[in-house]
């Protein structure tokens, strides 16, 4: 089963009767706020799904700034959006996939078997010369139904043995890795024994991904191997999705770690390391 899908496949799919479910997961760490720019202009029959809200709980901050939702939360939001039991979905963003792999990884936790991530986004659709619609688009509510443990996930504890027994890669930028700056957590750095990997660094230059030879030689040079364990972490378990999805396309199979740095460095009893070594 394909993990991505182009602009033009997209558009030939929701012209056909069996149509996808289309979710626009516009966000940006920061804003401005993703529904108006989806109210402005989206792909036509697309339903707005809100990051913060609906793909992440709240809990304590050692639970990360982006959580797993109740599973129940989750199915609430999905019914909204119309998904059924069954349904094949395509998410998208205007990120170059950075918010919308987070849909495609919790879906598929979940147990949605057909996600798929529109390649480029927003910006490949137009490029395309594909039409927008405008305003919002509430569909009849659906009766899927979901239930987590489809995918694996790894707790802090899990992480630390993957950076000590495998491959831990940090797919935030370089600086944040090395503890040079820290924009938002409490403390900087990253895990000890953790892999610098800046997700952006799996995309060409207009926001698709590599192919799949080039993602599989960048995997590798990170000393990614299919006999050893691979996890990914982010500030707070939104880009890790993305570094999972490449790691995908590449052929390999890789873990989120969903509490990732922001909840790694909101405890105390978890070393920190700084500088460009693991």
């Amino acid at each position: 089963m394909s993990t991505l899908i182009q602009a033009a496949d997209l558009a030939a799919e929701l012209a056909a009767s069996t149509r996808p479910r289309l979710l626009d997961v516009r966000w940006k760490l920061g804003g401005p706020p993703g529904r108006p720019l989806y109210e402005a202009g989206h792909i036509p029959g697309a339903v707005y799904v809100d990051l913060d809200t609906e793909l992440a709980g709240h809990g304590l901050p050692t639970d990360g700034r982006h959580p797993v939702p109740a599973v129940a939360d989750l199915q609430d939001a999905a019914r909204r959006w119309g998904l059924n039991r069954g349904d094949a979905v395509v998410v998208y963003d205007d990120l170059s996939a950075m918010s919308a792999a987070r849909a495609w990884w919790l879906l598929r936790y979940a147990g949605v078997r057909d996600v798929r991530v529109l390649d480029g986004g927003l910006s490949a659709w137009t490029a395309a010369g594909f039409p927008l619609e405008t305003g919002d688009i509430v569909p009849e509510p659906g009766d899927i139904e979901l239930a987590y443990g489809h995918l694996p996930a790894l707790s802090a504890d899990e992480a630390a043995a993957v950076a000590r027994d495998g491959v831990l890669l940090d797919a935030r930028a370089a600086e944040r890795y090395r503890g040079e700056v820290e924009p938002i957590d409490p403390r900087a750095g990253h895990v000890p024994g953790a892999i610098s990997a800046p997700t952006t660094e799996n995309l060409a230059a207009d926001g698709r991904f590599l192919p799949p030879d080039l993602l599989a030689a960048r995997f590798a040079a990170l000393g990614v191997t299919a006999d050893a364990p691979v996890g990914a972490y982010c500030g707070s378990g939104v880009t890790a999705a993305h570094e999972v999805l490449a790691l995908e396309l590449a052929g390999l199979q890789g873990v989120v770690y969903p509490g990732s740095w922001s909840a790694w460095s909101n405890d105390p009893h978890r070393q920190v390391a700084t500088g460009a070594a693991p």
